[in-house]
């Protein structure tokens, strides 16, 4: 199965949405994060994710139209502006779903501040994703 998930800047979110769907599918699905514009990995991100044991570092920031030749099966959009900016993307038989994670890029303030405000997405977005592997997998 396909899988892309869908973010304004593929820095952040979406790279740790994927992240998790890789960890809870035990590598079955064939996970893609895209942004319909492309910001670099977030170094907090990976940081955040290595603390779970999971390394992101070798993820890239890639654009959605990367993946236009590829048939998903599901699209989850894991930000308001990329749900409603998504480009048409031609999978024709693809489910999408949609939840609005916090960013915690935008986050402002110190350090501890930022890295909690990271450390709560993180855990919203682990919860999305083990519930959706498990959901897809029934």
């Amino acid at each position: 199965m396909n899988i892309l998930v869908l973010c304004t800047g593929n820095s952040c979110r979406s790279q740790m949405a994927h992240g998790w769907l890789n960890y809870f599918s035990g590598g079955t699905l064939n996970v893609y994060s895209a942004g319909i514009e492309t910001h670099g990995l977030n170094s907090k991100a990976i940081s955040v994710m290595s603390e779970e044991g999971i390394d992101i570092s070798r993820h890239t920031s890639n654009h959605v139209d990367e993946y236009q030749k590829v048939d998903f099966n599901f699209i989850i959009t894991v930000c308001n502006h990329a749900a409603e900016n998504c480009p048409v993307i031609p999978s024709k038989n693809a489910l999408r779903f949609h939840f609005n994670f916090s960013d915690p890029s935008k986050v402002e303030g110190g350090e501890v501040e930022i890295q909690k405000a990271f450390r709560k997405t993180r855990k919203e977005i682990k919860n999305y994703c083990k519930k959706f592997v498990k959901k897809i997998s029934a």
